[in-house]
This record gives structure tokens, sequence and C-alpha cells, in this order.
């Protein structure tokens, strides 16, 4: 096997860039990739990536960002998608506008950049493919239709393509962890203060616990080991999974 080339969405801050500070280690290939391109430019640099300025919304830009990595790599053999965003509101104050980029950055563009990559990894004979979904791709809760919906749909497409995938050695996992430590879960808390007239502190300990038998926030190195092992050959036997790091959410 060839050093690994791998794309990470989301890649300037939070989960995507724990997932690609640990890729670095490994001494992958990593084409680090995001909208906030200042921010980008400035930790591909500091990791020693590739990186790529892209708006995952768009289609165009999907199909892009996997030729650029193809013309300059030869091939990609792990995408890990993570670009996401949180917007709480209630079904009948959503916005039709927001709903729609939601989706399109949550479902639409996985789907996308697992249908481009595909053929590559198809004539390597070995691929990982992996989303970072959420707990909300298994359960639900008030106020995050768009969020929920998407994330559902993510289960679902993790489940299809692991089922085409296998018989090329390509895998294709889910990471549902509950709320973890990152800028866009802090800016959520600020959300649901201001939603529910509550403190921040009690956001956290009222609802982003509540119903986690652990009563702490999950660290970033937790989503990026989960990640690496993933890509190990340990892990050649698990796909279509929808794996939990919950604290113990879904126990019940």
């Amino acid at each position: 096997m060839n050093q690994h080339v791998c794309i990470v969405t989301g890649a300037a801050s939070g989960i995507g860039l724990a997932i690609s500070e640990a890729f670095v280690a490994q001494k992958y290939h990593v084409f680090m990739v995001d909208r906030q391109e200042e921010l980008l430019h400035a930790q591909a640099k500091r990791l020693g990536c590739d990186y790529v300025v892209s708006d995952i919304s768009k289609r165009e830009d999907c199909k892009q960002l996997v030729d650029e990595v193809l013309s300059k790599a030869g091939y990609v053999d792990i995408l890990v998608n993570v670009a996401g965003l949180q917007h709480v509101s209630s079904i009948e104050d959503f916005d039709e506008d927001k709903w729609d980029y939601m989706i399109h950055v949550m479902l639409t563009a996985p789907f996308l950049l697992t249908k481009y990559v595909w053929p590559s990894m198809k004539k390597q004979g070995w691929g990982r493919i992996i989303h970072l979904n959420s707990i909300h791709g298994l359960v639900a809760s008030e106020f995050k239709s768009a969020y929920i919906s998407a994330k559902h749909g993510l289960s679902g497409l993790t489940k299809v393509s692991a089922l085409e995938g296998a018989p090329y050695g390509i895998t294709v996992n889910s990471i549902c962890p509950a709320y973890v430590k990152t800028p866009l879960v802090d800016k959520q808390i600020a959300d649901q203060a201001r939603l529910h007239g509550i403190d921040e502190d009690e956001v956290i300990t009222k609802i982003m616990l509540q119903k986690s038998a652990i009563k702490k926030l999950i660290k970033l190195h937790d989503i990026a080991s989960m990640v690496m092992y993933l890509c190990t050959d340990a892990a050649e036997m698990i796909t279509g999974s929808t794996m939990t790091i919950d604290g113990g959410w879904t126990i019940a």
C-alpha cells in the first residue's frame, strides 16, 4: 500500500483539525478542506498539509476539490466528512433557505464526495469513508429539524455505501458522538441559552448532558482516535456501523 491520501472536510478547526493532526502524525498525505481560507491556510501551513478552499454546499465545488486532489496525489483512499453546522429553531420558525443550506452541507456533500472518490478507492481495492455523524443521527431532540434530518440521512447513506463498497475493500462508517467540546458546540451553547432563557452552564448540565451517564463533554482526541482506528487493517470487518461515543446516552 502506498502512503494514504486523505481528504478531511471542515478541517480548519474543531474535529476536522484534530483528525488532520492525527493523520499527519502517522505521515499520511492530508488534504485539508474548508471554506475559511485564512484559517485553513494557517493551519495547513502549521501542519505541512495540502489544502483546498471549497464551499461544499455547492455541487461543483465538491467535484472540483476531488479533481484537484486526484491531480496532485493520483488517488484518494480515505475520506472523512466532518463539515457541518448547527441551527436551533422550531419547525414553524425555520427559514427554508437555511434548511436547504444545512442539508446540502451535511448530507448532499457527503454523498457527492463519496461518489467522486469512489472510483479511485475501487481501483485501489481499498478505501475508508468515515462520516462524522452525531448521536442525532440515531435519536431526536426538539428545535433541530434540519440537523437531525441530515444526520439520519447520513446514517442511511452509511449503510447503503457499506453494502456497495464491501466487494471492493471499501468500508463506510459513521461516528455518532454526543456533544464534543468544539467552537461549534460553544456557539450552540450560547444559542440554547438564549432560546431557553438560562445560563450557559445550565445548558451543558441540564440540556446537553441530561441524557448522558458520563457527565462530560467529549474530547476532540476521542473522535480522532476512533477515526484512526477505523483506518487500520484491524478495523477491516467494521462497516456500515453507526458507532456511538455518547457517554451512555443511548443505553436506555
